[in-house]
């Protein structure tokens, strides 16, 4: 059985948004977390992963990492959370199509109203972001919206994405095909380093995942202001400590609900 996750503090902030109030009434946020960057297939700049050695966990970035990804370095401080995501991925990356997409509705909270595929992990292949698709088809009722940098997927589906209006997603720049963004005019995300750089480029900030989830704005770009632990003495540290310093609103909750 897949195992969802509570809303953590960042949405838990979606219940304050008028517009997304009708999808919670008497009902909750979750989400349905995988193993970070072992389910990323097109992470560039934000590629790190939990690996265990010498029993074990440690954070290894990837080749091209501008920027840490926050939920690996979760994996690495939290071991519930480690194994909660390594069960979930492990069952769903051995499942066809269309036990995925059983599983998911099945294993569904009964008292879901919005739900976000990945907190941590990504679409890891066309099947699972497709039976992720045909699962809001068949609750119409429930909000799903997530990010993601498999926008291969997102493009071989990209009729399919546009007929659901439930389902809503947002390209995060930063991933090996961030050429196709621009091709097919998808909704986009950003890191940025700091309020200014959202500013010159125009992008409103998303603090709460309201910008992410409501559907009026699913064809609005925002960006997402750095956060997460970040590598020592990198252009990302600085950032946060600047952040720190002129106490910018970056980060949520430390603690992790599972």
């Amino acid at each position: 059985m897949l195992k969802f996750s509570n809303a953590n503090a960042k949405t838990e902030a979606l219940k304050e948004v008028d517009e997304l109030k009708p999808f919670l009434l008497d009902r909750n946020i979750y989400s349905l977390d995988l193993l970070s960057g072992y389910s990323c297939p097109f992470a560039s700049e934000c590629l790190s992963k939990a690996t265990v050695i010498d029993g074990k966990r440690k954070i290894k970035d990837g080749p091209n990492t501008k920027f840490r990804c926050f939920s690996a370095s979760q994996e690495v401080q939290y071991t519930n959370v480690y194994n909660l995501r390594k069960h979930n991925f492990d069952i769903l990356r051995g499942l066809n199509v269309e036990d995925t997409i059983h599983r998911l509705n099945t294993d569904l909270p009964d008292n879901a109203g919005i739900v976000r595929p990945g907190v941590a992990g990504d679409f890891f292949n066309n099947d699972y972001l497709f039976s992720w698709i045909n699962v809001a088809m068949m609750n119409p009722e429930k909000l799903f919206y997530a990010y993601t940098k498999s926008l291969k997927y997102w493009v071989d589906n990209l009729a399919l994405v546009q007929a659901v209006d439930n389902f809503i997603l947002t390209a995060s720049y930063g991933g090996r095909h961030d050429w196709l963004i621009d091709k097919y005019n998808l909704r986009s995300t950003k890191v940025v380093f700091s309020e200014a750089e959202a500013a010159e480029a125009g992008l409103e900030i998303d603090h709460d995942d309201s910008h992410a989830a409501r559907p009026s704005l699913k064809d609005q770009d925002f960006a997402l202001l750095i956060h997460g632990t970040q590598p020592k003495d990198t252009e990302a540290a600085e950032a946060l400590k600047l952040l720190k310093k002129n106490n910018v609103r970056h980060s949520y909750n430390r603690k992790v609900k599972v």
